[in-house]
């Protein structure tokens, strides 16, 4: 039988929703504090080290060390990620002395981790701990440790993992982001090793290259009635209304989230002109904008859509968050 929570209930499971991120957003904030001559060892290790970066963790740490040889080898360092219990069973053979291990266990008491540790060791290899209790079992072991404790875990029984792997892996970013200012790694390079996905294509085009053009785009004059506008916004497939002024300078913007704030609002929306519902002097961008500024424009803005203006303010075209992510035709032969 289908469950729906009563009014007090969803009121209250929303409160714990937004209190859960409270937490878990306190608990990364907590890390601020943390990054200190140690991070900047770990950072140095890596960068001088020919060998490859080996995270292990079991449980919902593994999780997160594979998340984070993922980032890691998507910008640029050479990653892998060794399950503790299969190291014990041959697959130690992936480490070497020219190798950085970094161990994930918010107690340090992982039993599978720590076994491990003695053997990476007579290998040769570096080994930094990601763990919340720096006397720990694996903190002892550790050549470095990197201290990714939390107040409190988000669970409301302090059993879950939940803002101790938020941690983690947000320490674990922040380890992948200095190494890419310190490598300079390019947009070009981070395009080469995602060919067949919507990030390379996202950052090898010009807005002008994915932008609808022409009659596709959703223009109307700022005198146009409520059910104009509603017919723009229905035929462009994109949510939006660009209103114009007849030298085709851009006015304003309509979406379908404006339409119905203004019906929720109890206005009576069939006396208003397009003038009245637009948000005027809307976010735009040039056409000579990169495809992944765009997308960052729109992120940054909770935006869907984006104008695309010359210097003059005139309407060229409009980009959709569809458009570059690559679910739609471009409009260039690529080779």
């Amino acid at each position: 039988m289908l469950r729906v929570l009563k009014p007090d209930q969803a009121k209250a499971a929303l409160e714990q929703a937004r209190e859960v991120l409270r937490i878990e957003a306190d608990g990364i904030l907590a890390l601020v504090d943390k990054v200190d001559e140690r991070f900047a060892r770990l950072l140095d290790a890596v960068l001088d080290s020919p060998g490859r970066v080996i995270l292990t963790g079991l449980g919902k740490s593994g999780i997160v060390a594979r998340k984070i040889v993922a980032t890691l080898n998507s910008t640029g360092t050479q990653a892998v990620y060794l399950h503790p219990v299969e190291a014990m069973h041959g697959d130690l053979g992936l480490v070497g002395p020219e190798d950085v291990v970094i161990a994930i266990s918010n107690s340090g008491e992982t039993d599978e981790v720590n076994l491990i540790l003695p053997a990476i060791k007579r290998l040769g290899a570096m080994i930094a701990a990601f763990t919340g209790d720096p006397d720990s079992t694996l903190a002892r072991q550790a050549d470095l440790v990197i201290d990714v404790g939390v107040p409190r875990e988000a669970c409301p029984l302090g059993l879950a993992p939940t803002s101790s792997t938020t941690a983690a892996l947000a320490m674990g970013d922040a380890l992948a982001v200095a190494l890419i200012n310190h490598t300079e790694f390019t947009p070009e390079d981070f395009k080469a090793r995602h060919p067949g996905g919507s990030l390379g294509e996202r950052l090898q085009f010009s807005v002008s290259e994915i932008m609808v053009t022409g009659p596709k785009v959703p223009t109307i004059g700022p005198a146009a009635t409520l059910e104009e506008v509603v017919r723009v916004v229905d035929e462009g497939d994109l949510g939006t209304a660009l209103v114009v002024e007849d030298q085709g300078r851009l006015q304003g913007i309509i979406t379908d989230g404006d339409l119905r704030r203004a019906l929720r609002r109890g206005r009576d929306v069939h006396d208003l002109a397009a003038r009245d519902l637009m948000t005027a002097q809307p976010a735009t961008v040039g056409p000579d904008l990169r495809a992944a500024q765009a997308l960052t424009l729109m992120e940054s803005k909770g935006i869907t859509a984006l104008p695309v203006v010359d210097s003059r303010g005139r309407i060229l075209g409009i980009v959709h968050l569809h458009d570059v992510l690559g679910r739609q035709e471009f409009h260039v032969q690529v080779s």
